[in-house]
């Protein structure tokens, strides 16, 4: 009935929409003589803000077309490289690009935004490897006869795309997919996989949550797994393709982590009329950029959410040595080959400093000299894998991990600088 009752406004205000889209329009058009009086400026904008507020954000594109290496602008190629119900691995190559480039497996969470959230991740990644990300599908467009899609086979199709991008892998999990990558990547060394990953980066993810606790930790704890069953898990309405699936609506995810900072984004929207009505195209195409992939969401399966909330956040299975992948237990200190880098960020308020560095504890059979920790300070949970920071100070320890990692030296060139 929530998703419904939701549908239903949108429905209601998109008549309001097209019509402050219109206004806009035409308090902005350069044949209309008032269209520079302050007047109009700020119907202007006050209508963009109308419009914003009441659009449907569709799943925004890459759009990465280009990287500088070494000074030079060469053209990138984006392509699906192998497909699944709910996941689609997406290959960025840069044109002479070297075979001994090494792959990088850039796991995207599954919590409510798209994989493109990590555009910044992935474009600062291209220039020193070969790059792939998983590209989650949004479970309202997936047809109920599919089935179902759960914690276990999210690590099943970590495995899979790993076997399918063969040997030398190296991984990286933004958020919550640190869990099930970690899950993997154990299951693979305990199995002498030969295709187990050279390296596995875990960012600002939810290893062990009772190490500083954070709002959305709390939440997780404070009602019982039933609660939030009956509470925000809905149905699919029937102008969708997964018209009947179980789900956690997009929309409740995206409100969730917005009243965490409403204040900010308050002030956000507010700067956004400013910039309209003084004429701050730059400043104002800033906003629309960020909250054109913020306000971007998925539906996530119903199982899935479920398990992540009971086994990550509510028992702490896996620190606590009893995390199982269908009834096999996941044994931590089997991981003995695949090298371990925890990032986390000094102020993120979504994954607190220490619950990714417990991964490095919990590795028990795993050499030192293969663990490597790396506290950013002064970024928060989006500065740990977007923006400057991550560029110039984390890019650089996720490389030399890499590059520390990698088999024999004489096996490998050097990864570019």
């Amino acid at each position: 009935m929530l998703y419904h009752i939701h549908e239903m406004h949108r429905a209601s205000m998109e008549p309001l929409r097209l019509l402050a889209q219109a206004s806009k329009e035409f308090h902005s058009n350069p044949l209309n003589p008032l269209a520079n009086t302050s007047y109009s400026r700020q119907m202007m904008a006050g209508m963009e803000l109308f419009e914003r507020i009441t659009r449907r954000y569709m799943k925004p594109k890459f759009d990465i077309d280009n990287v500088a290496v070494h000074g030079r602008v060469v053209n990138v190629r984006e392509e699906v490289v192998f497909e699944k119900t709910f996941c689609k691995l997406r290959h960025f190559s840069r044109k002479n690009a070297r075979k001994s480039d090494p792959k990088i497996l850039v796991v995207a969470p599954m919590s409510g935004h798209h994989a493109t959230l990590l555009r910044g991740t992935v474009d600062a990644l291209i220039p020193h490897g070969n790059v792939y990300i998983t590209d989650w599908q949004d479970a309202r467009d997936v047809p109920l006869a599919a089935g179902n899609f759960n914690l276990d086979d999210y690590i099943s199709y970590l495995i899979e795309i790993i076997h399918f991008l063969g040997e030398g892998v190296h991984t990286i999990a933004v958020c919550q997919p640190s869990v099930p990558l970690f899950a993997a990547v154990a299951l693979m060394n305990e199995d002498n996989d030969p295709l187990a990953p050279r390296s596995m980066t875990l960012m600002g993810g939810p290893i062990d949550t009772r190490k500083a606790p954070t709002k959305v930790n709390q939440h997780a704890k404070e009602h019982p797994l039933s609660w939030f069953e009956s509470k925000v898990i809905t149905k699919v309405p029937y102008n969708h393709p997964g018209f009947m699936r179980r789900v956690y609506p997009g929309f409740l995810q995206l409100t969730g982590f917005m009243t965490m900072n409403m204040d900010r984004h308050i002030d956000q929207h507010v700067k956004l009329f400013r910039h309209l009505v003084d004429g701050d195209g730059e400043s104002a195409e800033a906003h629309r950029k960020f909250y054109d992939e913020y306000l971007s969401v998925a539906d996530l399966p119903a199982d899935f959410y479920l398990d992540t909330i009971d086994k990550v956040f509510q028992r702490h299975l896996l620190p606590d040595g009893k995390f199982d992948y269908k009834g096999r237990l996941v044994n931590p200190s089997a991981i003995k080959r695949t090298a371990l880098l925890a990032v986390e960020g000094e102020k993120d308020d979504i994954s607190g400093v220490g619950q990714t560095k417990a991964a490095l504890d919990i590795c028990t059979g795993l050499p030192a000299s293969k663990k490597r920790y790396h506290l950013q300070m002064g970024v928060g949970h989006y500065g740990i894998f977007n923006g400057r920071n991550y560029r110039d100070k984390i890019v650089p320890v996720i490389l030399e991990h890499i590059r520390a990692s990698e088999d024999a030296p004489a096996k490998r060139e050097r990864l570019p600088a």
